[in-house]
């Protein structure tokens, strides 16, 4: 049984379903807020889900993206991005929380660095937009979801697909070539890319 969590992206209710596997016994309903945003964390030595915890307890939504990896005899979850994780707050609550916190001194920002403002790598923060599409495509902890480079996806075309069935539906992409499998990739800043499994065609439709 899944519970779920209400995810209301770009004024847009959509509801995500979360296994029961990556539950807290917390439940948590991320509701927009103008303030807020996605910021990207880092938290030393594994303990991204240890933060993950501190932050719900503390009425913030907080996200971390996980993959299952199956063998012949066992079946491991994974954090899909090491010792990341996102977490939804304002500017006031991250500078208070990373700055003066004392129980999360483990936890940084994850900086930008592909921009500069005053001659500083700001913290990175992700559009609400590309947000929403990483929790789809991520959500399903399907062991072929992958982060990927530019160079290494070839892309069909330049038309934006949306998924209308399976594991990924709703997500929204580009149709791409990616280590031999056609899957859907959507973008994440600072990251590249994040890449379905294989998706066919018709479930896929033009946005």
């Amino acid at each position: 049984m899944s519970e779920l969590s209400d995810l209301n992206l770009n004024k847009t209710k959509v509801v995500v379903p979360i296994p029961a596997a990556d539950g807290d016994g917390v439940s948590v309903r991320y509701v927009p807020v103008a303030s807020r945003k996605w910021y990207v964390l880092r938290a030393s030595y594994g303990r991204e889900d240890k933060a993950r915890t501190q932050f719900i307890k503390k009425g913030l939504y907080a996200y971390i993206a996980k993959r299952e990896i199956s063998s012949e005899t066992s079946m491991e979850v994974h954090n899909l991005i090491p010792n990341i994780l996102f977490v939804y707050m304002s500017d006031d609550e991250a500078a208070e929380i990373i700055k003066s916190d004392p129980y999360f001194s483990y936890v940084t920002y994850y900086y930008n660095h592909f921009k500069e403002e005053h001659g500083k790598n700001p913290p990175l923060i992700i559009p609400n937009d590309e947000m929403e599409n990483f929790i789809r495509v991520t959500i399903s902890r399907n062991e072929h979801i992958k982060i990927v480079q530019r160079e290494k996806c070839r892309f069909k075309s330049n038309d934006k697909i949306r998924i209308t069935s399976g594991p990924f539906a709703g997500v929204e992409g580009y149709v791409a070539r990616v280590y031999h499998t056609t899957c859907v990739v959507t973008s994440l800043t600072g990251f590249g890319y994040v890449g379905t499994a294989y998706v066919p065609r018709e479930c896929m439709e033009k946005v």
